[in-house]
Formats: C-alpha cells, sequence, structure tokens
C-alpha cells in the first residue's frame, strides 16, 4: 500500500475536522488531500515520477507536509534533510542519492545555492517564499488546478523516505525506508496505544524531517485522524500554553525537551494539565527527568526507543505496567535479542548487543550493500546499543557500543554516571566520555552545562557520585561548561562533538 491512504482514508471519514494548526493557519483533512493531490499533479508536471527522488528541506510546516504525502502520492522518494545543514553535508548527501528535484524554503537557501552555484546537484529545484529567482521555481506556482489525482500503487518494497543518520558513528549513511516500514510502523503504534478520544490534540514540537516526528507525530495522527498543533520549533512555554488550553493532549518529545518543560513548569506550574500520555524517545531518559515531570503535569511517560534503521520498534506498554528506565518491550509484531560479541543470546540480566526484527527495519543502506549486510543479518538488526533484558523482557538501554569507556581493564557505561549525575538538580545537561590515560588506558570525564543561578561546583559534583558508584566508575575530570551542548535537529546531544571539543581534557 502507498502511506498516503491514511490520509485519504482521514479525507474521507472526517473531512471537515482540522489536520493541522500551524501559526494561525488551519487546514482540514479534505483540504489538505486536495492539497497534496494538486502538489501532485504539479509535480507530475515538472517531470516527477515514480522512483524519482527528491531531496526536501524545510521547516516545519503545513506546506512540508503536504509535499510529504503529494511525493508519496506520486510514487518518489523524499530525500529528508535538516534545513541547518550546510554546505558540505548538502554536497555528500547530493553526491550519494543522486536526486532528480530539490524543494526548500526561504530563508534556508544559502547552503544549498553555494552546491548548485558549483554546477552540482538535481535539475528540478523548488522553493517556498522565492519571488523572481531565477535558481528556483515558486512552490506556489507548482500546483495544479486539478483537485484528484490518482495515488500511485506502491509495493511493498518501493522506497518512501531516505534519511540520512547524523553521523555520530562516521559519515552519514543514507537509511532506506519503505512504504511498508512506515505504513506498518504507524498502524501498530496508532492501534496499540488503546482507545484516543477524537479530540486530543497532538502537540507536534519534533522536526518533521526526522524520523521520530514524521512517524510518532505526522503518520500516526494521519491514520487516526487527530489534529496536530504544529510548531515551527519547540518553544517550551508554547507548548505549556497548548498544555493548559486544550482538553487533551499528547506530547512526543526527547529528554532535552521534557528538561526544559521541567525547569520552566518548576517555577510556574501549569493552570492545568490535559496530557493524556507522554512519549519520550530520542535518547536515553534519566530517571530523575521521569519522575519530575510525571509529578508536574500528572500524567505519565512512555519511554521508547527507535533508530533511524528501525523507527520506534520498542516501547513501554499502555495499561500494564511502566518500569522506569526501561525502554520498554518490543511493540506488536516485533522480536528484540540481546547478544555476545558471537551473536549468542545472553543470559537474562547480562549485557550484550539490542538485535531487532520487524515490518519497520529499513530496506538497507542506499549504495552501502556490505554495510547493510554486517547491519541486518537473518532478519536481525545490530542496533549497536548495549542493553539488558530483565525477568518480564523489560529492555534497558545500558550504553552505545562504541561509547563504553575501559579504565584500566573496568568497563564504564557513560550512561549509568550520567543518570547519577542528572539527580543533581542544578545540572542542566551532562556528557560523560573517555579520554586517553597513559596508565589506565582511558579516564572517565564529565562536561556539564549548569542551570542559571547554579550553586554546585565540580569538588561536591564528583563527591556526589563517588558516593553512588564503584570507585572505578566516577569521573575523576570534571569540566563546567559556560554554553548549551550541540544538538542535533531533535535536540539530541551531540555527544561525539561535545567529547571532540573537550578531548584533550586531564
Amino acid at each position: 500500500m502507498n502511506l498516503a491512504q491514511y490520509l485519504e482514508n482521514s479525507a474521507r471519514n472526517y473531512p471537515n475536522k482540522t489536520a493541522v494548526r500551524f501559526e494561525g493557519q488551519e487546514v482540514t483533512f479534505q483540504e489538505l488531500d486536495i492539497a497534496c493531490n494538486r502538489m501532485a499533479q504539479g509535480l507530475s508536471g515538472v517531470g516527477l515520477g515514480p522512483g524519482d527522488r527528491c531531496v526536501v528541506m524545510m521547516p516545519n510546516g503545513i506546506e512540508q507536509i503536504t509535499v510529504y504525502y503529494a511525493l508519496a502520492k506520486l510514487g518518489a522518494a523524499l530525500v529528508l534533510v535538516n534545513f541547518l545543514f550546510r554546505m558540505h553535508e548538502l554536497e555528500h548527501i547530493l553526491t550519494d542519492s543522486k536526486p532528480k528535484a530539490f524543494i526548500g524554503s526561504e530563508p534556508y537557501l544559502e547552503e544549498i545555492r553555494k552546491v548548485l552555484n558549483k554546477g552540482e546537484g538535481p535539475s528540478i529545484r523548488i522553493a517556498l517564499g522565492i519571488k523572481h529567482d531565477q535558481d528556483f521555481k515558486d512552490l506556489e506556482n507548482v500546483y495544479s488546478d486539478k483537485k484528484e489525482f490518482s495515488t500511485y500503487p506502491a509495493d511493498d518494497n518501493d522506497t518512501l523516505n531516505i534519511i540520512y543518520t547524523s553521523g555520530t558513528t562516521g559519515v552519514p549513511k543514507g537509511v532506506m525506508l519503505t512504504h511498508k516500514n512506515l505504513a506498518r510502523t504507524a498502524k501498530i503504534l496508532a492501534e496499540m496505544r488503546g482507545s484516543i478520544d477524537p479530540k486530543t490534540v497532538i502537540i507536534g514540537a519534533l522536526p518533521l524531517y526526522h524520523v521520530y516526528g514524521i512517524t510518532s507525530v505526522m503518520n500516526v495522527s494521519m491514520y487516526l485522524g487527530l489534529t496536530i498543533k504544529l510548531f515551527p520549533l519547540f518553544e517550551p512555554e508554547r507548548v505549556i500554553e497548548v498544555i493548559e488550553e486544550e482538553e487533551q493532549t499528547i506530547f512526543f518529545g526527547v529528554p532535552t525537551m521534557l528538561n526544559r518543560l521541567i525547569q520552566l513548569a518548576s517555577e510556574n506550574p501549569p493552570k492545568r494539565a490535559s496530557l493524556r500520555f507522554c512519549i519520550s524517545g530520542g535518547a536515553s531518559l534519566p530517571v530523575e527527568f521521569l519522575k519530575r515531570f510525571e509529578a508536574l503535569f500528572k500524567t505519565e511517560i512512555h519511554e521508547g526507543y527507535g533508530l533511524s534503521e528501525a523507527p520506534v520498534c520498542v516501547e513501554n506498554p499502555y495499561g500494564k505496567v511502566t518500569k522506569p528506565g526501561s525502554i520498554g518491550l518490543p511493540i506488536p509484531e516485533f522480536s528484540a535479542r540481546i547478544v555476545d560479541n558471537n551473536g549468542n543470546d545472553v543470559r537474562q540480566g547480562e549485557v550484550g548487543e539490542l538485535l531487532i526484527k520487524g515490518p519497520g527495519v529499513m530496506k538497507g543502506y542506499l549504495n552501502r550493500p556490505e554495510e547493510t549486510r554486517e547491519t541486518i543479518k537473518d532478519g536481525w538488526l545490530y542496533t549497536g546499543d548495549i542493553a539488558r533484558m530483565d525477568e518480564d523482557h523489560y529492555i534497558y538501554i545500558v550504553d552505545r557500543k562504541k561509547e563504553l569507556v575501559i579504565r584500566g581493564g573496568y568497563n564504564v557505561y557513560p550512561r549509568e554516571i550520567e543518570e547519577v549525575l542528572y539527580q543533581i538538580p542544578d545540572i542542566l545537561e551532562a556528557a560523560v566520555f573517555g579520554v586517553p590515560h597513559e596508565d589506565l588506558g582511558e579516564e572517565v570525564a564529565a562536561v556539564l552545562f549548569l542551570k542559571e543561578g547554579a550553586q554546585t561546583d565540580t569538588k561536591a559534583i564528583q563527591e556526589y557520585v563517588k558516593e553512588r558508584v564503584a570507585p572505578y566508575k566516577y569521573p575523576r575530570i570534571i569540566k563546567i561548561v559556560k554554553e548549551p551542548f550541540p544538538k542535533t535537529g531533535s535536540g539530541k546531544i551531540l555527544k561525539k562533538e561535545v567529547k571532540k571539543q573537550y578531548s584533550s581534557l586531564e
């Protein structure tokens, strides 16, 4: 099936219901579906067809959602790109994906212009918000007058999204997700979360070029016919306003977003809390964040897990036990294993690499058959995450395989130390990693960003951690910085960049 059928179904079932609210604009499901048909017809008219690739580099907005489902209807593949990417990142993506078209938006065209001015890139170039521009065709002029469009009958294996990994472990790779990957995952997530009141509003603060936002905010909402209150970017004050104003809401976020909401709500408690539940993903959620958030907003957080290669595949269940610190159980139709370095299942409670199997596992990496074979074996996706499973089969992420610190022969998992650090109220952001040590091989270091007016210091922090972990684990090196950490577009801390900046700590 074609993923766009979810929008078409909701347009038939709830034609006059608001699909998206964004910055004073509203569009119903029927209006959105017609806009997508007109856009698909127009894109076909400029030369795009089934199987063609189109780079989409747009911020959140109704137009971005329209472009997404129009390209899906057309049978084209979207190469989704962060609108803040720089020239060299864009050069790599365009060289690797070889797109036929580019669709972007002002004021985020400067970097792509540098690439295009070198004579590289796609021949079809479209942008929103431009006037009399020789380099781009105005997106508003692409819409056809025809309100009907025959949606392409996509095969299960047809690629719909190509999403480049953030490159935390090397050169970014293009993850190919099919119509089946995205449609099945959205349907499973929508149905496993129980009966949701049709009046429920989905708070869309995640970027819709990221697989988390695409899956949980956009595709699930289209399947269920729920209204999305979409934001151009995450603004905690505005999110709390929506939580106070609406009857029922659901919020999807990452730990850094939750922490910002905690800080704000601690100073000014919400007048009322409409959150039916909250989903945390994108990075490991410190248990202390979970406790504070649930107390302040009188709701329940369901921590989940996914990655570009398998969007949302594990989640704390609904109507059953949720375990703080755990990412939960494999969602329906998915399976999980924990294995050692030889690929053998470890005993219950032991740590190993997390493997995932299910209908959401990617088709593969674009142009990288060997890396695809190394990552997917017998249908099992090797995630690169170290995890353990308890007696109830709940999964706990211990750390990234490549972030393990080996200090004098002892394994130290940075996430464990970060969990302890986040128990200190003055700490807003923490990154723990290993730095070279002549005698021990590696030493444990922590870089911290504190809240404004914090009273603590490095000695007090070190003593706090020292009292709570084994002697070889606490950070001997602590650096307090004055600026927040660099993050991905989805708000995930770029630990690789933090480590690179402070790798010479002693």
